[in-house]
């Protein structure tokens, strides 16, 4: 059975830092993928990593702020994301795909999500 494991996320003041982590089991998918949904809001895009690592893109709202990366000795993806708003506050769901893209209906494969809440 494939699943994605995810940990990581937490309560955070503004400007502070988090890092969430990705663990597929019993797969190493090509594309690693960060999406993550506010009460009310579709779930969109935050950012991808390839499966070596080399590849990475970003949302434009994360301007700089976070950091996509893959372990691939632990096949572990992880989002370390400093400097967070308020606004950045959302379920993070891990999304695992064949096909390098930021649209959600091409991931076959999800974790349960992780809360993400910052706030003072």
């Amino acid at each position: 059975q494939v699943r994605l494991v995810e940990s990581g996320g937490g309560l955070v003041q503004p400007g502070g830092s988090l890092r969430l982590s990705c663990e597929p089991r019993t797969f190493n998918p090509y594309v690693i993928s960060w999406f993550r949904q506010a009460p009310g809001n579709k779930r969109e895009f935050v950012a991808r990593v390839s499966q070596n690592g080399g590849s990475t893109y970003y949302a434009d709202f994360v301007e700089g702020r976070f950091t996509i990366s893959r372990d691939s000795a632990q096949n572990t993806a992880y989002l370390q994301m400093n400097n967070l708003k308020p606004e950045d506050t959302a379920v993070y769901y891990c999304a695992a795909g064949n096909v390098i893209s930021t649209d959600r209906s091409l991931y076959g494969y999800w974790g349960q999500g992780t809360q993400v809440t910052v706030s003072s």
